[in-house]
């Protein structure tokens, strides 16, 4: 990953672990677009990056769980030509029943963790592709392999997110460019707070540092992995888990329905 004379474009960059990725990559010489809504807060991140690192920081206000903002990234994303990395970390939860929210709500979540982050890979993979080189990567979340009562629609998205990057790594294996999926478990961010979880309630032990989170994962992208699930200890779980998906895959491929469904 170079950062010579590149452009790092980072959504949901005000606070979390946006604004840590923010800042280790200004710290690796990248000039930054940071993306979110809340103004105030990615300006004086901006300007502090700024002055720090002396690298050019861009604060691109924008509601990306809104048509108009969308808009105003894939414009920023197909204009220019020094972007070589994307960043889609953006994204937003509701730890409660299904019915507890309105039908705008769980709208404005779907928009946000998959409307958007669809299509600022289209307005960006284009140009990464004839340039042979650029790099995403998407925030998904153990979630995506796993659902509880009160995650339904999050591990949804969540689960979109983890196919979707697949199947972007499948179609681009033989190219340069590169498609890293993250899967942090629960990090301390404010996704709690929004949802209406306070970090306390949270099991003790379990929280990872937003520091700790973007520091695996950039070290896995280092690595060249192409899933990085920074809480997970023994990668042989997931290589079996891996592995028990292709064969469940493999195995439906038979063409007739199985004997237990004939009478």
């Amino acid at each position: 990953m170079s950062s010579a004379s590149s452009t790092a474009v980072i959504t949901g960059a005000s606070s979390g672990i946006g604004a840590v990725y923010a800042e280790r990559l200004a710290a690796q010489g990248y000039n930054l677009i940071l993306v979110a809504r809340r103004a105030e807060r990615l300006q004086a991140l901006a300007a502090q990056l700024a002055e720090r690192y002396a690298v050019n920081v861009t604060p691109a206000i924008a509601d990306l769980s809104r048509e108009s903002g969308i808009e105003a990234v894939e414009k920023v994303l197909r204009e220019d030509d020094a972007i070589t990395l994307l960043v889609n970390n953006a994204g937003a939860a509701q730890m409660a029943s299904f019915l507890d929210s309105s039908a705008q709500a769980h709208q404005d979540i779907i928009t946000l963790n998959i409307t958007a982050l669809t299509r600022l890979s289209l307005a960006v993979l284009p140009r990464f592709k004839a340039r042979n080189a650029g790099t995403i990567i998407n925030i998904a979340s153990t979630l995506s392999i796993h659902a509880r009562g009160e995650t339904a629609l999050y591990s949804g998205t969540k689960a979109y997110v983890l196919n979707f990057s697949r199947g972007l790594q499948a179609e681009f294996a033989q190219s340069g460019v590169r498609i890293q999926v993250v899967m942090p478990s629960i990090t301390a961010t404010e996704i709690w707070g929004h949802s209406g979880i306070a970090h306390a309630q949270l099991p003790e032990g379990t929280v990872m540092s937003t520091e700790d989170m973007v520091d695996a994962a950039l070290a896995g992208l280092a690595q060249g992995e192409s899933i990085t699930i920074p809480p997970l200890h023994d990668m042989a779980l997931w290589e079996r888990y891996e592995e028990a998906r292709l064969a469940v895959f493999a195995a439906s491929r038979t063409g007739v329905p199985a004997p237990r469904y004939v009478e």
